[in-house]
């Protein structure tokens, strides 16, 4: 397990690796194409070369990117339409696989704490627990029944792909995803402009308080939040940071080659780690500064915990 920060907990040195193959094939015809969004494409910089960026993310250089049009979700996939998903297809996720997922300390109750016992070794927040899964998000006394509109969590990027070939769609590539993030606003830190406040109203779900131990959840949540929590941007996207990190489709570098125009990047063709990007309710700025759109950071196709989550994207002809 090598996450140096809230960001995620990996199940890297953990029980072996599964690939990236789905069980489930793609099929034809689109499932909940209500809320996305079609943007046009084109051209906008990627990446960032500002202070307070994380070198070591490879969030630069700044780059030209040139996207072509496609569509993405307006929200974060829920526990709804993951529940739709698992009935239909009988699908097994990478946590229930496993038998366990990384839960945040603060979230779990202290019966179900009595029986952990194993932590991530640098960061001692994340709690192995048994049973932990997309519908037992805090372990086997939880529950999503009054979560359902809440992003699904516990999600790999094995299990983000299988709901992708389910529903007819795909994940975002990283330059989509940013295009997307950034709605229409040009050298902005956030999606709605550079101040994290705006006229002292919360824009998205981060950690308010003494991370990893003080939440005072003035934003109105300590975990996950509604997927229409709080403001759209420009484009109609909600919670395009904060909240959970969202999965996309490419393998993590942290070199860019130079180029005078970055054409529809989609990353490396091989790597060991896949992108996330948005930051999470976990994020706070002494510690993890990663709800900017430019942050980035990255976790194994079969890592799954209670901060991660995704949305989607679809070709337009």
């Amino acid at each position: 397990m090598n996450k140096k920060s809230c960001c995620a907990a990996s199940r890297t040195g953990r029980a072996g690796s599964r690939s990236s193959e789905t069980n489930i094939s793609h099929k034809t015809g689109m499932r909940h194409t209500e809320h996305l969004i079609r943007l046009d494409g084109g051209e906008f910089m990627m990446g960032t070369d500002e202070d307070g960026r994380y070198p070591g993310d490879g969030e630069g250089p700044s780059r030209l990117v040139r996207i072509r049009p496609f569509a993405i979700d307006r929200y974060a996939v829920t526990n709804a339409h993951f529940q739709e998903f698992i009935e239909e297809a009988s699908y097994v996720t990478d946590a229930e696989r496993y038998g366990w997922s990384f839960v945040f300390h603060m979230l779990v109750s202290e019966e179900v704490k009595e029986r952990v016992i194993n932590s991530v070794a640098q960061t001692p927040w994340w709690l192995v627990v048994n049973g932990a899964k997309w519908d037992c998000p805090e372990g086997p006394d939880s529950t999503i029944s009054n979560r359902m509109d809440h992003p699904v969590i516990h999600v790999s990027w094995n299990d983000a792909i299988a709901y992708c070939n389910w529903s007819g769609k795909r994940l975002p590539t990283e330059a989509e995803w940013e295009y997307a993030a950034k709605g229409g606003l040009t050298d902005s830190m956030y999606p709605w402009g550079n101040q994290l406040l705006v006229e002292g109203e919360h824009h998205c779900n981060i950690w308010q308080g003494d991370f990893p131990s003080v939440n005072t959840g003035e934003d109105g949540f300590v975990s996950t939040a509604p997927v229409n929590a709080f403001f759209p941007n420009g484009y109609g996207l909600y919670n395009t940071v904060g909240n959970v990190w969202e999965w996309c489709g490419d393998w993590f570098t942290k070199k860019h080659k130079k180029k005078p125009v970055h054409e529809n990047p989609k990353g490396p063709v091989r790597g060991s780690s896949k992108v996330m990007k948005g930051g999470s309710y976990l994020c706070h700025d002494s510690y993890c500064n990663r709800y900017r759109v430019a942050a980035r950071t990255s976790n194994t196709p079969d890592s799954s915990t209670g901060n991660i989550g995704f949305r989607c994207a679809v070709d337009l002809e």
